[in-house]
């Protein structure tokens, strides 16, 4: 089960994906809303949180939900705020009951990660792309646009077809034929 416990928040916060199954993961915490309410309403724990990267809205909230479930944050450069464990480019990581391919997708910022799961068909975007051909921002600090398109075609070369759900890092999931979305992203992002 993959629920965005961010959904319905009216504050500044990026999504938020409570992943249920063997091994309990928060994929991001969000900012500015009670994250660990709505991971005790609908887990009643966590066993890890997996970060896509650390901007304050994707991070906000990771301080208070590592204390409360007394779990460790794992994310690209141990040394940006609350990441304790690295994952490094290319590592397998277990989300819910599924293995995810970490994929290091600079471009928005550089510590961002895009997990994939072959098997589950599910791939989680943080902010290297969104619904409709979105892609994320890149004149932010570490923002460089020819390294994400980079980073959005090494999404598109590992993924397929067959990919069923794309979580994004803001804005709704996508469940209709996500892989034509990165399509877009990486032409788009070719464009402007």
């Amino acid at each position: 089960m993959i629920r965005n416990i961010a959904s319905g928040v009216q504050s500044f916060t990026s999504n938020a994906f409570l992943v249920v199954g063997e091994r309990t993961v928060l994929v991001d915490t969000g900012s500015n809303f009670d994250a660990v309410g709505r991971v005790e309403e609908l887990a009643g724990g966590l066993d890890a949180v997996v970060l896509t990267h650390t901007h304050p809205d994707h991070v906000g909230n990771v301080e208070t939900v590592k204390d409360t479930f007394d779990v460790e944050a794992f994310g690209f450069d141990a040394n940006q705020h609350g990441v304790d464990v690295e994952i490094e480019d290319d590592e397998t990581v277990a989300l819910g009951d599924d293995d995810y391919r970490a994929l290091h997708t600079p471009g928005h910022k550089n510590d961002h990660l895009c997990f994939y799961s072959e098997s589950a068909g599910v791939l989680f975007a943080g902010d290297l792309v969104f619904q409709n051909g979105s892609f994320g921002r890149t004149d932010l600090e570490e923002g460089d646009r020819e390294t994400l398109v980079r980073s959005i075609d090494r999404v598109l070369a590992a993924a397929d077809e067959e990919l069923r759900e794309m979580h994004t890092g803001h804005g709704p999931s996508v469940t209709t034929n996500p892989y034509h979305d990165i399509e877009l992203a990486s032409q788009t992002a070719r464009m402007y």
